[in-house]
Formats: structure tokens, C-alpha cells, sequence
């Protein structure tokens, strides 16, 4: 099998001379040198196996508009938005709203209930600067290193993150939030959390069993279970913004809630590793362990692999409460297209890694608190900002967005597309290709959070911040996009909606009928604290009106 060079790989993973030779020099035309080979599978043959998929929607133009801009048709209303009281205790919906998972109502008795449900949203990070006008303090005048002497503003950052349960229902064809004590929560900088796995209580976490809060809550992923795992992006916030007693080595996990039972503790699964996890993909492998993808959305960081130990049971939910507390770890070698294990017993690179002339590792809790460290004693493969990653409902290909890496002239990223051996994701062996590559050609740049329709269509949204004149100026406003992965449109992006100026959207995630489509709008820039004001604070939207595919 011919090796594929890491250099050509991050230059694109062009696969002609062409393709290398116009990736090398950073011009965004890469995909048309790749036009040969973008409408083939890894495996060599066409893409076009099943029914057309076409959009169903005639798409949209890029814009500056300050709106939520939809096809003709559809509609948007907000279902809520940052400080909205969400149950009669007060508590508020989080800031910086990001991943938004969808749990039917009838969830747990094998229910898809698409007019009512619970959704978990997640709340990446505060916004000093805003809440300091809200407390009439001059964000230009203060010092950050005095933050600990601003209890109310240190209160005000620790709980605008982490992430909130919210009840949700569609009343005369619109969704609404309600006021519901029984589910409605908020999980943020000060909950009480429960460390499990080999790096409990060892002495990588500072021997803590209990953590405090949850934070950097980027995108994340859905249990089979029915429970939401919710993501640590980075380990650096309370350093970033003058926290007080604050471990870098208590953040960086994934983070698994249970929705439906406030009462079940909310725990960070350190089996999964320690890095800036963007989502995680849940699948199975054949022999029914769970598989889960997971990408570190950091420049020359890595894409990982966790399976479980145990058997998922899909007839006793109870019983997979602990399946995610034990597994082996891999992180992906594209050179050798294989997945290298980050097992301290088994690796002996591992157990030999040296830095600064001393054993760095000592177990396997150093293994999965340090996994940044692990991936680079083992040779990984260096990737451009890993963010979502998701599995194709049909053939179970797992698709990967690469952001970017203006280090390596990458501005605009790719989506890439792996192929496990013999369709099984436990297997330690892949094939990959460039799905798609974010340019001019494409039209979409920054591919960030994924998410699959039932037809296996799937919908992309952008992360980058344009202005007039800067690299992103052409694309304007960051938008969603839906990309058929199979007939004559294959990997051919259609706009859907471009969001207000300054913002992200996050988040997409379809109601099981798929006639609602969910998404975040993140940071607008036109910043405002009072509640008739549409887009003055990060919310969460429900788009409806026509078909999604």
C-alpha cells in the first residue's frame, strides 16, 4: 500500500501533481486541480450509487445582511436567547450557544415525538467585555489580574458556560421554550462534576475524583443511550480570563449528561482522553462495542478513536451508564492509514517517551490526561484544526472538517472522508479522501460543525470572521450549507442560510420528522442585553417552512 506523505497530505491532500503544486502556494483553487478525482470514492469507484440527492431548496447568495437569511419558503423564530429564565428557580440560558441536540419527548420509550422534546445546548464561553457594560464597569480601563476583587462579574462568566437542558414544543406552528421545573437546568462553571476512568483520583488530575464546572463546551454528540455528551474545547479559559484556583488539568474532557434524570450525576469520562475536543461521532462496531470519533481543534493537533471494553446493550439503557468510563484510546496515522493504540500497558514508545531528559509518562492516566503528548511520541499524523466529525447514516463513512492552518497556507480547510476497513469501526485500518475542498471552487471556506440528514446529505457550517479586506472578505457572513454525498451533485455545496454579521451559526440538528432544522447563532456582533432585540445575544433558532431535502 503506498504510504501517503504527511507534507502532501497537509498541502490539501492534493492527489495529482496539479493539486499539490497550486496547494503549495496557498490559492484557494485547489478544488478545481482535484475536480478528477472529487466525485470518486476512496475505494475508486463513482459516487453516484444511489438515488440524485439535489437540494430542495434553491440556495441562497453570500451577504452582509445582519439577519438570519433563509431560502424562499422557510422561516426562523428564536427560541431562546442569552439570560432568558428558563425554570421558576431563575436560572438563565448560557452564553456563546454552540452544539444544540434534539431528545423527543418519548425518547426512552423508542418515541421520534418531532413537535416536542428536550434539548441539550451547549454554552462554549463568556463574554467579559458585554456583562462589564451590563455592571457598568469600562471594559477599556479594567484589569483582568483583579477579576477575583468583581464577584459579580466573576459570577456572571461562570455561569454563562456549560450548557443547558431545555424543554421545548411547536405551538401554532411555532417552537417555544417552556418553563418546565421537572427537566429545565443549567450545568455550568460551578457544578459539582465526577471524574471516571484511569485518570480519577490519580495524580495527572491533581488526585481529584470531583471536579468544579464545565467550560469551552464547544460541539459534541449524541449517545445511543440517549444521553448528550458535551465537549471541553480548551483547558485555558480560566487562565484566558483571570479565574481564580483554577487546574488546567480538570478541563479538556468529555462531558456526559443525562437529560431525562437530573438527579444522575453529571460525570467527565477521562478514558476519552484530555485535548480540545471539538464533537464526538458515536457508532458501533461489529462486534457491538461503541466507537467514537473525536477531533482536537487545535493547528497540528490530532483525530482520535475511543471503543469501549463493554457491549452495547440496546435493550437496557442502565447498563451502558458505564460504558464510556473504560476503553482504549487510538489517534489516526494517515501516513500509514492505520490507528495507532494510546495504551501505556501495550505502546513501549509510550512507556520510553522522553522530555527534557525524563520519563514523561508513567501510566496510563499520564497517558490520556497528557494524549496531545501521546500523539506526538507515537508518530501521529498533524492535522488542520480537527473540529466535527460524523458518521454516514448508510455506509458508515466517517467525514472529518479540517478548519484550517494559515501556518501552512490552508485558509479555507477541507472535509475529509474515511473509509473504515471491511465497513467496521473497530477495525484499526482506513482508507481516506478529500470530500471536499473549501475555496473558490467550492464556494464554502472554515467547515466546522456536520450534521446528516436521514438521506445522507450533509450539512456544513462555517467558522471564519471576514472583513472588508481580509482573506475571508468574498465569503462575507459565516452560512450553513447542505452537500449531497452521493449522485451528479456530489460534494457540490448549496447555501442555506447566512447568518448575522460577526456570528457563527452552530449546531445543526434536524427533528426526527425533518421538518425543523435547529441551529445556533453564536456571538453576533451587534451586541444587546434586552430581550426585544433580535440577534443582540447568542440563541438558539428553529428553521422551518420546506423541505430539507
Amino acid at each position: 500500500m503506498e504510504k501517503i506523505d504527511r507534507r502532501k497530505f497537509l498541502t490539501y491532500a492534493g492527489s495529482t501533481t496539479a493539486a499539490l503544486a497550486v496547494a503549495s502556494t496557498g490559492i484557494d483553487s485547489v478544488a478545481n486541480a482535484m475536480a478528477p478525482q472529487q466525485n470518486k470514492k476512496s475505494t475508486g469507484k463513482a459516487g453516484g450509487k444511489g438515488k440524485p440527492l439535489t437540494a430542495p431548496f434553491k440556495e441562497i447568495e453570500r451577504t452582509w445582511e445582519n439577519d438570519l437569511v433563509l431560502p424562499q419558503g422557510y422561516q426562523y423564530n428564536i427560541i431562546a436567547s442569552y439570560g432568558d429564565v428558563i425554570n421558576s428557580k431563575g436560572e438563565e440560558f448560557g452564553d456563546s450557544a454552540d452544539l444544540t441536540v434534539y431528545f423527543p419527548i418519548d425518547s426512552l420509550e423508542g418515541g421520534n415525538h418531532s413537535e416536542e422534546g428536550l434539548i441539550w445546548v451547549n454554552h462554549e464561553f463568556p463574554e467579559p467585555e458585554n456583562y462589564m457594560k451590563m455592571l457598568g464597569i469600562n471594559p477599556d480601563t479594567f484589569d483582568q489580574s483583579k477579576l477575583a476583587q468583581y464577584p459579580k462579574l466573576l459570577k456572571m462568566e461562570k455561569k454563562a458556560v456549560g450548557g443547558s437542558v431545555i424543554r421545548v414544543k411547536k405551538d401554532k406552528g411555532e417552537w417555544k421554550l417552556v418553563k418546565d421545573d421537572k427537566y429545565n437546568r443549567r450545568i455550568d462553571g460551578t457544578t459539582s462534576i465526577q471524574l471516571t476512568g484511569p485518570a480519577a483520583g490519580s495524580k495527572a488530575v491533581k488526585g481529584a475524583k470531583t471536579v468544579k464546572g464545565t467550560l469551552g463546551n464547544c460541539s459534541g454528540g449524541k449517545t445511543l443511550w440517549n444521553t448528550a455528551l458535551s465537549c471541553e474545547e480548551n483547558t485555558f479559559y480560566g487562565d484566558d480570563y483571570g479565574w481564580p484556583d483554577f487546574t488546567d488539568e480538570h478541563y479538556g474532557w468529555v462531558v456526559e449528561v443525562d437529560p431525562f434524570d437530573p438527579d444522575k450525576p453529571v460525570r467527565k469520562h477521562t478514558a476519552l482522553g484530555r485535548f480540545a475536543h471539538e464533537n464526538t461521532a458515536v457508532g458501533l462496531t461489529k462486534d457491538g462495542k461503541v466507537a467514537i470519533y473525536m477531533g482536537d481543534d487545535k493547528r497540528d493537533e490530532f483525530f482520535y478513536k475511543f471503543i469501549s471494553h463493554k457491549t452495547y446493550s440496546p435493550n437496557n439503557r442502565k447498563a451502558n451508564f458505564d460504558i464510556l468510563e473504560s476503553g482504549t484510546l487510538y489517534v489516526a496515522n494517515l501516513e500509514e492509514q492505520q490507528w495507532i493504540t494510546l495504551d501505556y500497558e501495550t505502546n513501549e514508545e509510550l512507556q520510553n517517551y522522553e522530555k527534557d531528559g525524563k520519563k514523561f509518562f508513567a501510566n496510563q492516566a499520564d497517558v490520556l490526561t497528557y494524549a496531545r503528548e501521546a500523539a506526538r511520541a507515537v508518530g501521529a499524523t498533524q492535522l488542520d484544526r480537527p473540529e466535527d466529525v460524523e458518521i454516514h447514516p448508510h455506509d458508515g463513512s466517517v467525514f472529518l472538517s479540517l478548519t484550517n492552518n494559515s501556518d501552512h497556507g490552508n485558509f479555507h480547510g477541507q472535509i475529509v472522508r474515511f473509509e473504515p476497513a471491511e465497513n467496521d469501526h473497530g477495525s484499526d485500518r482506513f482508507t481516506f479522501q478529500v470530500f471536499v475542498a473549501g475555496g473558490r471552487e467550492s464556494g464554502i471556506t472554515c467547515p466546522d460543525n456536520l450534521h446528516f440528514d436521514s438521506k445522507g446529505n450533509l450539512w456544513v457550517v462555517e467558522d471564519f470572521s471576514a472583513t472588508e479586506d481580509n482573506v475571508y472578505a468574498t465569503y462575507k457572513n459565516c452560512g450553513a450549507f447542505m452537500i449531497p454525498t452521493d449522485g451528479k451533485n456530489y460534494g457540490e455545496p448549496f447555501q442555506f442560510a447566512s447568518g448575522p454579521k460577526g456570528c457563527e451559526v452552530t449546531g445543526p440538528w434536524l427533528t426526527p420528522d425533518e421538518r425543523t432544522l435547529f441551529l445556533d447563532v453564536q456571538h453576533p456582533e451587534t451586541w444587546n442585553p434586552y430581550p426585544d432585540y433580535d440577534f443582540g445575544r447568542s440563541c438558539l433558532v428553529a428553521v422551518q417552512g420546506g423541505k430539507f431535502h
